[in-house]
């Protein structure tokens, strides 16, 4: 805990993450386990909440909490192969989380979906990227975020959460310009992933902004931000909170 506190200043000191500052001070509680987590505010969640959890992998102890804390709908997709089994062997899933085996791209169809370099690991992406064999790819179905959420019938969204392996960065415009409401959206951003991946991030949190959206949690490795849009903020949330 101290050296990720030391960690954390450091990199804050150096401004290399001066992007990633949260802009409004609320409420909020970290729901997962270290790896898996996010931080949301819990005020705007309650039984009749929709939340979308974009990018499983075989770790759902924030979608379990979520569903424990507030009793609320959880849509999982992934369609990593991985995944999609692990999710099958678990015997002991919640009535409302409900898995869909296909993941979230700009188009919608039979995608190419390249494996991990580490046959270790569970995650894919449909993104080439430095975490993935191009050479070892699958074909998978993918879904563009309009066609989601016309099959689901959302008009809104209470939470988005997307670990999704660099594949945000290329799915975010369609989202932000959805019809579709969505009050909070977690993000784990992977610029780890690409040369020009700070880039990347300043351009997504900057287009986050521009639709209203604001910061107000990251977790201390700098990777996981969780946004809230500034128009469901009630009064005691006002511009004074700001910083």
């Amino acid at each position: 805990m101290i050296k990720s506190k030391i960690k954390r200043l450091v990199l804050l000191l150096t401004g290399q993450f001066s992007h990633l500052a949260k802009t409004v001070n609320i409420n909020k509680k970290w729901y997962g386990n270290k790896y898996g987590g996010f931080y949301l505010c819990p005020e705007f969640l309650n039984k009749n909440s929709i939340v979308y959890s974009l990018g499983i992998g075989e770790d759902i102890s924030f979608d379990l909490e979520v569903i424990n804390q507030h009793n609320c709908q959880i849509f999982g997709f992934d369609p990593t192969p991985k995944s999609i089994n692990w999710i099958k062997n678990h015997q002991s899933l919640p009535s409302k989380f409900k898995f869909f085996e296909y993941g979230i791209a700009d188009r919608s169809g039979m995608i190419d979906f390249y494996l991990p370099k580490n046959t270790k690991y569970v995650s894919g992406s449909f993104i080439k990227q430095n975490n993935v064999n191009e050479k070892h790819k699958i074909e998978v179905e993918m879904k563009s975020w309009e066609d989601i959420v016309n099959t689901l019938g959302h008009k809104k969204i209470d939470v988005l959460k997307m670990d999704i392996e660099g594949a945000e960065y290329n799915v975010l415009d369609n989202i932000l310009i959805s019809s579709v409401l969505i009050n909070q959206i977690l993000i784990e951003f992977h610029d780890r992933f690409f040369e020009d991946g700070k880039l990347r991030t300043i351009n997504a949190v900057k287009k986050l902004k521009e639709h209203g959206y604001e910061i107000y949690g990251i977790s201390d490795t700098f990777e996981e931000v969780s946004f809230i849009k500034s128009t469901i903020l009630n009064s005691k949330y006002d511009s004074k909170s700001k910083r």
